[in-house]
């Protein structure tokens, strides 16, 4: 976006119970390091989706969204259009706004693949995801692409995959890939974790928490006690961004 257009761009993260958001610091910050005095970020904190069109209608000069937990999948029946990762995935976390309508992106997955890749081995060939919400389909997506198996996890065995009480020492052992995708864990409950056998846990471990907030969710420090290697979403939430910025100038 260049410094020198007048025109007002406004910018905004779609989601429920944000005030902690990492997107509209990051944005604020970006603008302000890229002299974007033109160009603003704000949240969009509703109740319920059925809200979003509100939103669209009167807000002027809106050009793009990000969305979070609870609406990646909620918000697909209001736009015009996915973007074919987007619709593989079954999920959207970014929106681009022009006058030929709203567009659905998902650069989730485009963050976790950058950010994990760095830190996978060769013995890192399955995976657990726990959580099944928006995120964790993004990450399986990306998952199948790289060749790594995975099972999601869940309360209910939802998609085929295992209960928190189906986990043992041997599911434990097999699958050295193990993602955080719920929000246990997240500020201010940092002493929540998800139920899962954690002395089964070994250096042959990659950990990767999607939540930043704290830095070493109390899931991560059990895994790097037992040795393994941790990751935070940090990254991933940068990349995302990034990847956001670019589709809403292109």
């Amino acid at each position: 976006m260049e410094k020198t257009d007048d025109r007002q761009f406004k910018f905004g993260l779609l989601g429920k119970n944000i005030a902690y958001s990492f997107s509209k610091g990051y944005f604020s910050s970006k603008f302000s390091d890229l002299g974007l005095s033109n160009c603003s970020y704000e949240n969009f904190d509703i109740e319920d989706i059925s809200e979003f069109t509100e939103i669209i209608e009167n807000t002027t000069n809106i050009s793009g969204l990000n969305v979070t937990i609870p609406y990646k999948q909620a918000i697909i029946p209001y736009l015009n259009e996915l973007e074919a990762s987007a619709k593989a995935i079954g999920a959207v976390n970014t929106i681009k706004i022009s006058p030929s309508g709203l567009k659905g992106y998902n650069t989730d997955a485009y963050g976790f693949q950058k950010s994990i890749e760095p830190y996978l081995k060769n013995h890192h060939k399955k995976a657990l995801i726990l959580g099944t919400g928006g995120a964790s389909k993004a990450v399986a997506h990306i998952l199948k692409k790289l060749n790594i198996d995975y099972k999601f996890v869940s309360r209910t065995a939802k998609n085929n995959g295992f209960t928190y009480e189906n986990l043992n020492q041997r599911i434990i052992e097999d699958f050295t890939i193990i993602i955080n995708c719920s929000p246990l864990g997240t500020f201010p409950n940092i002493t929540e974790k998800p139920q899962i056998p954690y002395t089964f846990i070994s250096k042959n471990h990659l950990l990767f928490d999607l939540i930043y907030n704290p830095e070493k969710t109390a899931f991560l420090a059990q895994g790097e006690a037992n040795g393994a290697t941790i990751l935070n979403g940090l990254r991933m939430l940068e990349l995302q961004a990034e990847k956001a910025w670019e589709i809403w100038n292109a």
